[in-house]
């Protein structure tokens, strides 16, 4: 896992099993010694992107300091239907309570890893590049985003504080000024980057005059985007174009095909999980 808050890492793994193990294992703790042994493969049931090895490592080390866990791969690599990714050994007990879990992080990380590298190595050749958005589970945010890399993606800012980001909503409310003042404002208050957000082709040739960093073309059409990349070469090159809002795996490579520099894809953490992995233990 990446550098983050320790503090942050190891309370979302503590509270994940304290969601799961209540007041305790009633059937492991029933069934199995207590001093019982054992050891287990993850095992990555279909093609896919690893990702979260570490995170399911905790799990396990957290409900038990003395389990060994081996790592066969790391995160990122690509693997086939029936891939052993990692062995673990030590406490029965431990092994069969904290096996949900850990499966439950590998799994979602890793669905989030392998479809960015699908949006991914959809536009290849092409040099755009694909970011993630603010569309994560809650207090999940660190791991979706680092998924997201392990899959070749890129990350978008991570909070609202990282830098301004001028949306539909905020534009309702501006009582005065337009577009280029308000980027001036956020900038000269702030002195962070701005992203702006456009819906329409008067708005974006207005945009083009502002110092925004980033112009975001939202729910724009691949002809619409050309178009917006061809008059911002002309115009103000500095600036640069993202675009937004609808993309999928079926027209991603069309955005790509552009020219833009930027595609972000809400789904590619908001979703249901795309892989499946299971734990098998050995005999």
């Amino acid at each position: 896992m990446p550098a983050m808050q320790e503090v942050y890492f190891k309370n979302i793994v503590k509270l994940a099993l304290a969601e799961d193990l209540g007041s305790g294992d009633v059937t492991s703790n029933s069934l199995i010694p207590a001093k019982a042994k054992a050891q287990a493969r993850l095992i990555f049931k279909s093609d896919g992107v690893v990702c979260g090895l570490n995170v399911a490592e905790a799990v396990f080390k957290t409900l038990h300091k003395g389990i060994v866990f081996h790592k066969i791969v790391h995160d990122g690599c690509q693997v086939k239907k029936g891939t052993a990714v990692a062995v673990i050994k030590g406490s029965a007990r431990a092994i069969l309570s904290a096996e949900r879990v850990a499966i439950n992080f590998l799994t979602h990380l890793s669905s989030i890893a392998t479809k960015t590298r699908m949006f991914v190595d959809s536009i290849q050749p092409y040099s755009s590049k694909i970011y993630d958005t603010r569309k994560t589970t809650p207090l999940l945010r660190h791991f979706e985003r680092y998924a997201v890399k392990m899959g070749g993606g890129v990350n978008h800012r991570f909070d609202l504080s990282e830098m301004g980001m001028i949306k539909d909503n905020h534009r309702s409310m501006l009582r005065k000024g337009g577009l280029k003042e308000s980027v001036q404002f956020i900038k000269d208050k702030t002195h962070k980057k701005v992203v702006l957000e456009v819906d329409t082709w008067d708005e974006f040739q207005e945009a083009l005059t502002s110092k925004a960093d980033v112009i975001l073309l939202d729910n724009m059409r691949p002809t619409m985007v050309r178009k917006a990349v061809v008059l911002r070469n002309k115009v103000n090159p500095e600036i640069l174009l993202e675009a937004s809002g609808g993309i999928n795996l079926e027209n991603v490579r069309a955005y790509a095909e552009t020219g833009v520099e930027r595609i972000s894809v809400g789904s590619l953490t908001s979703i249901k999980s795309g892989v499946d992995i299971s734990l098998d233990f050995i005999a």
